[in-house]
């Protein structure tokens, strides 16, 4: 059957000699090789001591925000949840109890802000999304834990700090 493109290359297949055969050369430009790699600066980082350099877009781990007053923005308007891809949010609506109002700027919030770190992909879109700029990917690296339920965080790890205290 020939080609469709009519086009033949011929293999010429020349004899090996002795040292071809032993693969001498081979295994000499292997060592040369590991041998170059001795003498170089080594491209590991030792992580927990030696922290790494991100670049500006890097996004790390979620945070809710606060305002200059201290109130959180989140309103719980499920923007996020929403364009989320993965499904990682889940948020509870509450309405704001009389004496609350020096803890969330609009009468309604979130209650409950959950967010998944198993499945969440750090793609940025409920960051984009958010009407009052409450979340952001700005944080560090998510650290490694061994049980699944701690990889679900919530408004206790997510929220920031109030800026008067």
């Amino acid at each position: 059957m020939e080609s469709l493109s009519n086009k033949r290359k011929v293999l010429e297949v020349k004899p090996l000699n002795f040292l071809e055969r032993a693969y001498l050369p081979a295994i000499a430009g292997g060592l040369i090789t590991t041998m170059k790699h001795f003498f170089r600066k080594p491209v590991t980082i030792s992580y927990p001591e030696e922290k790494r350099e991100f670049s500006e877009n890097f996004r790390g781990m979620h945070s809710l925000k606060r305002d200059e007053d201290g109130k959180e923005r989140c309103t719980a308007c499920g923007l996020c949840a929403l364009s989320c891809p993965a499904e990682a949010i889940t948020m509870t609506a509450a309405e704001r109890q009389k004496g609350e109002e020096h803890l969330y700027r609009e009468e309604k919030y979130a209650a409950v802000y959950e967010i998944n770190m198993l499945r969440c992909i750090f793609c940025g879109l409920c960051e984009e999304a958010c009407p009052k700029e409450a979340i952001y990917l700005d944080g560090d690296i998510v650290p490694a834990d061994y049980l699944r339920k701690d990889f679900i965080y919530g408004k206790d790890k997510l929220v920031e700090a109030p800026l008067n205290q």
